[in-house]
């Protein structure tokens, strides 16, 4: 990925030696308080060097100290090095008190002043890593997301990890439920012990029992020797019954014995095996009326219940999306050895009005063929395979060709869908946007858009 390095100097000859001098960089420039603005404002630069000497005098650098202050309240997480007079100390110092990242007194040393640039590059990387870590929700590790859907959820798995009751996940196929239970698992007094996953849907009906409980040597053909079975590869720790509604029913006596009594019998075997595990089941069945129906047992769904989770579906879970999305954009983009950047807006707003009948599950494999397919430097809604929205602004013959209105239209559109997906809530219509709150509320009010802030 290039970094964006904005060097603000109205020397021509520094910005001659820093563009040949710091080439590793994509490098823009600008002279004046004006042009550094449109600059902030057009690249978004991680870094930023900044001479407090600027016209129109050059010995008083409280310009530049302006500068600096204007800059820091557009992009706050922008890491400043403001260059000064070697007996410029006194507004050096005053400009770190204003929130500069660093400063270096002149005459320019290139590797110097390299070395800083690279350590604010480093430290805007982490930054970054600590903002996307930070959006996973609360204490439960590998849950993100922030909607009031998955917050109701993981505020009850929270509230149960220290306990052993046995906990019945319920979601679509795709929605998690795994992820909840190694969380819920590793949140326990046994996560130093194992975590045992078994889908009952998809070992054959006949091994399922062998899988489960183990077997004896002898036992039936092909059982060269005594092993263990999940169960029991769980002690001490977690087992994950996953799809549990598609255990057949003459198993389902057996588990419910297990459940209740805490032992087993191998298959072949007659010594009965205490066990300590604790039991977490999942399904995307309705095991209720899978019980009045008689096609799964009332009295095992009433122990594998004790208490229930209802993981939600992508599709209510709004702005979490975005969220996902961008989580799993970093993971491949390191897996993948690819720097693509972001989203289009297009992609954000199908994203979102997209249904993933498929869960995340369905919008993990899409970002994966997305980023190892994608040409440019952002993902677009056609990479992903989605219908591009409707109400993507489209330009005809009868539309206006005029640069700045088709921008403005553009913008104020933008604007309003951003705040109608975000529910009316300003922060977060800001982020969808990728500007500061108060960016939005001055574009709120140059595009004459009051009736958003009612």
């Amino acid at each position: 990925m290039s970094k964006k390095l904005l060097v603000v100097d109205d020397d021509k000859g520094i910005q001659k030696q820093l563009k040949w001098g710091l080439s590793d960089y994509d490098i823009v420039f600008a002279d004046d308080k004006k042009s550094t603005l449109t600059q902030i404002r057009r690249f978004e630069p991680e870094v930023v060097t900044l001479d407090l000497g600027l016209p129109p005098d050059p010995a008083n650098a409280s310009v530049g100290l302006n500068i600096l202050t204007e800059i820091l309240s557009i992009s706050p997480a922008t890491k400043v090095i403001v260059l000064t007079g070697n007996t410029d100390k006194t507004n050096a110092l005053k400009s770190i008190e204003l929130g500069a990242y660093d400063f270096y007194q002149k005459p320019i040393d290139i590797d110097t002043l390299n070395t800083i640039i690279q350590r604010a590059f480093s430290l805007v990387g982490l930054e970054r890593e600590n903002r996307r870590l930070n959006k996973i929700s609360s204490s439960m590790n590998g849950i993100i997301g922030s909607s009031q859907a998955i917050e109701k959820s993981v505020k009850r798995a929270e509230k149960i990890a220290k306990t052993e009751i046995t906990t019945l996940l319920l979601g679509e196929s795709g929605t998690g439920k795994e992820v909840f239970a190694r969380s819920i698992h590793d949140h326990s007094d046994r996560a130093n012990k194992p975590f045992i996953a078994i889908n009952c849907a998809s070992i054959p009906e006949n091994l399922l029992e062998s899988e489960l409980f183990g077997y004896e040597k002898g036992a039936f053909t092909g059982a060269a020797k005594t092993t263990q079975g999940k169960i029991e590869t769980a002690q001490g720790g977690t087992l994950f019954l996953d799809e549990i509604g598609d255990m057949p029913l003459p198993l389902q006596a057996k588990m419910l014995r297990f459940l209740q009594e805490r032992v087993i019998e191998r298959v072949g075997g007659r010594e009965v095996l205490p066990v300590d595990v604790r039991v977490i089941c999942a399904t995307h069945r309705n095991l209720q009326q899978m019980a009045q129906e008689e096609t799964f047992r009332e009295d095992l769904f009433y122990r594998i219940s004790e208490l229930i989770i209802n993981i939600p579906p992508l599709r209510e879970r709004d702005t979490d999306i975005l969220l996902l999305a961008k989580a799993f954009l970093d993971s491949y983009n390191l897996q993948y050895k690819k720097s693509i950047k972001g989203f289009s807006e297009c992609a954000k707003q199908a994203m979102m009005q997209h249904p993933w009948p498929g869960n995340i599950r369905e919008l993990q494999n899409k970002l994966k063929t997305s980023v190892v397919l994608a040409d440019g430097p952002v993902i677009t809604a056609e990479d992903m395979g989605l219908q591009v929205p409707e109400n993507e602004i489209k330009i005809d013959e009868s539309s206006s060709l005029n640069l700045r209105e088709v921008r403005e239209k553009a913008e104020s559109s933008a604007i309003r869908q951003a705040y109608h997906l975000s529910e009316k809530n300003m922060t977060k219509t800001a982020e969808l946007l990728g500007v500061t709150r108060p960016t939005l509320y001055s574009l709120i009010e140059k595009y004459d858009l009051s009736d958003l802030k009612t």
